[in-house]
């Protein structure tokens, strides 16, 4: 018996990362997924985003675990085009009981540098499109009887960084989506709780633009993953420099399963113990 049989999770920026590892991880678990993605490039983005391809491979691993799947290219910034997505996956699927809100996006700059485009952006797909996802959610949980939404958040969400000002508003936003939607939507046993992580191996990461901002002093050639590994491990408490994706998703397959029942309104971090430095 899995921990999730018999439930339809809705998963938003499923191609890779954490989104196709939320994926593979609550399907391991019984879960039938809908998934979606922009599959498309942002262009105040500074690395390679997801592709169409990506997407077909997270269909695939979840297909070879038995599961139902059904992905399609969707926008969270587009509200109709989402909500179309989703209300075609409980179509075929039957119905909807766990909502991971985690399409996101990264790029850094200082407040006086940064671009209106870049600010527009970040807001509009980590903020607005939580919004979005939560929006076109709520009638399918409800006929449901109830369920779980899951916000992706971040360490950012909790404490300040520089160079960062709009991601940091961005995911200190979701955590008031989420507060208030717990208590709207607490009657109809839905519940709502947001996840922070500290840095995670992606893409998100591991680019040449955060390499650049956390290497400054060594030339373009010399700034390694490896190098990087040592700078990043003094934000943590404990001795890693980041986390993998499925320490993400464990600590969502929690929060979407019946174990947390009771749980709605907290900020969960899986931070290795940064936000206590």
């Amino acid at each position: 018996m899995g921990r999730l049989d018999g439930k339809v999770a809705f998963i938003t920026g499923a191609a890779r990362g954490q989104g196709r590892s939320h994926a593979i991880r609550m399907a391991q678990e019984g879960a039938d997924i809908i998934a979606v993605d922009l599959a498309k490039q942002i262009d105040t983005v500074p690395y390679g985003m997801a592709t169409a391809d990506d997407l077909a491979e997270t269909v695939r691993q979840v297909e070879a675990l038995d599961r139902r799947i059904v992905a399609s290219e969707a926008d969270v910034r587009d509200y109709e085009g989402l909500k179309a997505a989703l209300d075609e996956g409980v179509a075929q699927l039957g119905r909807l009981d766990i909502v991971s809100a985690n399409a996101g996006i990264f790029s850094n700059a200082t407040a006086e540098e940064l671009t209106d485009e870049a600010w527009n952006d970040m807001i509009a797909v980590n903020l607005t499109g939580v919004w979005h996802t939560a929006k076109a959610a709520i009638p399918h949980l409800r006929a449901a009887g109830g369920g779980s939404i899951i916000i992706t958040s971040s360490t950012a969400g909790i404490k300040g960084f520089p160079n960062f000002v709009h991601y940091v508003a961005s995911k200190h936003g979701v955590v008031g989506v989420m507060r208030t939607l717990a208590l709207e939507l607490a009657p109809d046993n839905i519940r709502v709780n947001t996840v922070h992580p500290t840095s995670v191996d992606t893409d998100m990461i591991q680019n040449d633009a955060l390499y650049a901002l956390f290497m400054p002093d060594l030339p373009e050639d010399q700034r390694t993953k490896d190098e990087f590994r040592g700078r990043m491990e003094t934000m943590n408490a404990l001795p890693v420099p980041w986390v993998e994706p499925v320490d993400i998703s464990n600590a969502v397959l929690w929060l979407a399963s019946d174990e947390s029942r009771y749980v709605t309104g907290i900020q969960l971090p899986v931070d290795a113990g940064s936000t206590q430095k």
